[in-house]
């Protein structure tokens, strides 16, 4: 894994967007103030692939993430990883309980020949999205979070934990590191193959069981029996032929027998109609009815058209029947226009009674009016009194007042004197007046309503009176009642006397179709059983032969006719019993013929084992010893491929045995507890080697690694002290250092999986200058050989200047910031 680009946004101590371009950098060093925020660059790559930073303790716990006084956040990098350019991105939000939880992730191949800046917008295409992005990269990179962190990534105070593990936990780094889990999954490919290799000959094995039955021997039997089919086959066509000509004489046997049968029930359902021996009494009845109806139509028409010229002769009835309407319309009009006059008069009178209480009512509202107006006058000169006053005008007379009126009441008796106050003011109540005035005018307006109805009612009677005696003026004279009825009378008596005739002319005319129709349906009956006795007659000469032909047919009498024809049909019908006897023993005959050749036949076939049925036809024995011809060849062929497969199976079974066999061998020699420990220990003793080289020059030919004989724990030999072994926990701090560093070194350069990059995160402060010169020197030769990046974390001047790329990190008020800068 080799990072190219890594963006920063509210991410830890850096609270603005920032970017570090790793993409022209080989060798570079974060450089800064403790706590400017350099490590928490490293940080932002490792929680980039994997979601979570060594320095922040369980893995789970991603609170340092965000700035306490930041909502979000958003990490991306960008890296190259098997010559491929992928870009990651994870999000971070703070929760409303103030809990910091990833909010998004995702994972995409990117296209490499994008300009770095544009680069995540060049998606090839998406890989992991959320919780499926970290073992996403872990296939990427090949390593583990926590593998990675010991041999990518050495975050501060954890150089040495590859130095310290335990063998199980270095031998887990090393299988991931050599590819040594492939061996295991080979292993498990292997046990898997032996067991499909084992049912696969189990399975042939059963298969091969249920073909026990295809042997030599049977195959020569099937082909035998096919043989002896094949010659049956050839010989049967005479049998067949004599078969279908034994069949041939049962059918026309058969036909024969048909005919004189069907000649016979002719014969036999020969029948004279019932209707025949009456016919002919029944047509001369019918005729003498029609004669002596048609007679009686003919006088009852006659008296038909006498009884309409009597109607004729009276003349027109129209005139009468006016002259009748004219006399009843006068004595209405007469009756009603008297009834008019009498109620206009009467409603005149009554007019004349409401004229008098209108008068009145109108007398009483002018006597209510004045005596209102009495009052009134009477009040405004009582209060004009009170108020005159001596050598004052009066308000009337414009006159000098010389002297007051004396006191007095009111006009009508009902006033009094004021209050008690010697004031003499006299007080009139007009109440009482004006409720009379309106009682008054209330009877007016009803005498006036009463009037003006009174008087609208007579001028309608007097005016309906008046037009009915015009109507009754304009009437032609009055005729003579006894005489118009005497008229209407004599043509009423026409009428019914008419009417009568027609009804009886009607009555015979349908007694003289009835008997037309009698004569007709007799005439059908006759002609219907003419029409029956000579079709029968024909069909019976149809049907012959006969040695004596049917009668001729004497058209002038039906009875004899059929009397004769049946008369014959007996002399027939006993001879086609005759006849028909000796057609069923013929058939007997060809039938027990036919049925002793079809015995015959079958018993030869069921010899060939052909079985057939009881009353099978030619063609179904032809076909029965086809199908076992066809069966018998298809019973060799199946058992020639039973054969076939038998001995295909019996090969399936041999190299499937011999799979199992070799895949069980190779299982047995891939075994985790034996291979796998045995490659472990191979390449530690690689690695701690090549490490051991490392720290020999670091440490300027001291110390060396070893592994110990029974523990395999990594030892360090000092050769400051004659060679003395010591486990590599009794080391000093730069010490330690220069020894997980070797090993650091070892693992990037000397694995399988050819990491592409290492990151140190400090350390180097415990260094002595020498030590720190060597150190330099071993990270530039490292460097130099373009094989992967060197990234390293200091704060230490003596080893910044040495590095070509530096990442300046400072921190303010508002967050950390980086620049990058050169030599």
């Amino acid at each position: 894994m080799r990072p190219l680009l890594l963006n920063l946004d509210h991410f830890g101590s850096f609270r603005e967007p920032a970017a570090v371009d790793f993409s022209d950098t080989e060798y570079f060093a974060l450089v800064g103030p403790t706590g400017a925020g350099k490590s928490t660059i490293i940080d932002a790559i490792c929680f980039a692939l994997y979601g979570t930073v060594p320095r922040w303790g369980k893995e789970n716990v991603i609170s340092h993430a965000l700035a306490p006084s930041a909502a979000a956040g958003k990490v991306g990098l960008v890296f190259e990883s098997g010559g491929r350019r992928y870009g990651v991105v994870r999000s971070v939000a703070r929760d409303n309980k103030g809990a910091v939880r990833t909010k998004a992730a995702r994972l995409d191949e990117l296209d490499p020949a994008a300009p770095l800046d544009r680069a995540y917008e060049a998606v090839l295409k998406p890989l992991a999205e959320g919780e499926h992005v970290t073992p996403e990269v872990q296939g990427l990179t090949g390593l583990e979070y926590k593998f990675f962190t010991q041999c990518v990534v050495l975050p501060q105070g954890r150089f040495a934990e590859f130095l310290h593990a335990a063998p199980r936990e270095r031998q887990d780094l090393l299988v991931q590191l050599l590819d040594a889990d492939v061996y295991e999954r080979i292993r498990q490919r292997a046990a898997g193959e032996e067991e499909a290799a084992k049912s696969a000959a189990a399975f042939a094995r059963d298969q091969l069981g249920r073909l026990s039955g295809a042997s030599e021997t049977a195959e020569r039997e099937a082909a035998d029996r096919l043989a002896a089919l094949r010659r049956l086959a050839g010989t049967m066509d005479t049998d067949l032929d004599l078969l279908r000509a034994r069949e041939a004489d049962i059918r026309r046997a058969e036909q024969e027998r048909a005919s004189v049968a069907e000649r016979q029930s002719a014969l036999s359902s020969l029948r004279m109609p019932g209707a025949v021996p009456t016919l002919a009494e029944a047509r001369r009845a019918a005729e003498e009815s029609i004669a002596s109806l048609t007679d009686e139509v003919a006088g009852l028409e006659a008296d038909d058209r006498a009884a309409d010229e009597a109607l004729a002769a009276l003349g027109d009835r129209a005139e009468p029947l006016a002259a009748l309407a004219a006399l009843e319309a006068r004595e209405r009009l007469t009756a009603e226009a008297g009834e008019a006059r009498a109620a206009a008069s009467a409603a005149g009178g009554s007019l004349e009674g409401t004229k008098a209480d209108l008068v009145a009512a109108e007398q009483a509202v002018a006597a209510a009016e004045h005596e209102r107006e009495r009052l009134r006058d009477a009040h405004a000169a009582a209060g004009l009194a009170h108020r005159l006053a001596v050598g004052e005008p009066c308000p009337v007379c414009l006159r000098t007042v010389t002297e007051l009126p004396a006191e007095r009441g009111a006009p009508d008796g009902r006033g009094t004197t004021g209050g008690g106050h010697g004031s003499g003011e006299e007080v009139f109540d007009l109440g009482p007046v004006e409720r009379a005035l309106a009682r008054a005018r209330d009877r007016a307006a009803r005498a006036g309503s009463a009037h003006a109805k009174a008087e609208t009612s007579a001028s309608m009677l007097a005016g309906q009176a008046t037009r009915l005696e015009s109507e009754l003026a304009a009437l032609p004279a009055p005729g003579d009642r006894a005489g118009i009825e005497a008229a209407l009378a004599a043509f009423g008596k026409a009428d019914e006397l008419a009417n009568q005739a027609r009804t009886a002319v009607r009555a015979a005319r349908r007694r003289l179709d009835q008997a037309r129709a009698a004569a007709q349906q007799v005439g059908r009956q006759a002609e219907s059983a003419w029409r029956t006795l000579e079709s029968t007659r024909d069909r019976l000469l149809v049907l012959g032969p006969h040695d004596v032909p049917p009668p001729a047919l004497d058209r002038g009498d039906l009875h004899r006719a059929w009397t004769e024809l049946l008369g014959w049909r007996d002399e027939a019908a006993r001879a086609a019993a005759t006849a028909l006897a000796a057609r069923e023993a013929e058939l007997a005959e060809a039938a027990a013929r036919l049925a002793g050749d079809r015995r015959n036949l079958a018993d030869r076939l069921a010899e060939h084992g052909v079985t057939v049925p009881r009353e099978a036809s030619p063609d179904q024995l032809g076909a029965a010893v086809a199908a076992a011809v066809a069966r018998a060849d298809g019973a060799l062929e199946r058992l020639r491929e039973d054969r076939r497969r038998a001995a295909e199976l019996e090969r399936v079974v041999a190299e499937k045995e011999h799979e199992a066999k070799v895949a069980h061998e190779l299982a047995l020699r891939l075994r985790a507890n034996a291979f796998e420990r045995w490659l472990c220990a191979e390449a530690l003793e690689v690695l701690v080697a090549g490490a051991s080289d490392t720290l020999r020059e670091l440490s300027d030919g001291q110390y060396e690694l070893a592994l110990a004989d029974r523990t395999g724990d990594i030892e360090v030999i000092d050769h400051g002290e004659a060679g003395m072994r010591r486990s590599a926990r009794t080391l000093s701090g730069g010490e330690t250092f220069q020894a997980a560093l070797a090993l650091a070194l070892a693992l990037s350069g000397a694995v399988a999986r050819g990491l592409d990059s290492i990151f140190l995160d400090e350390g180097f402060g415990t260094l002595d200058p020498a030590t720190l010169d060597t150190v330099a020197t071993t990270l530039e030769r490292l460097a130099s050989g373009r094989e992967r990046m060197i990234g390293v974390v200091t704060h230490v001047p003596a080893l910044a200047d040495r590095v070509p790329v530096r990442f300046e990190v400072k921190r303010d008020a508002k967050g950390s910031h980086v620049r990058k800068a050169g030599l």
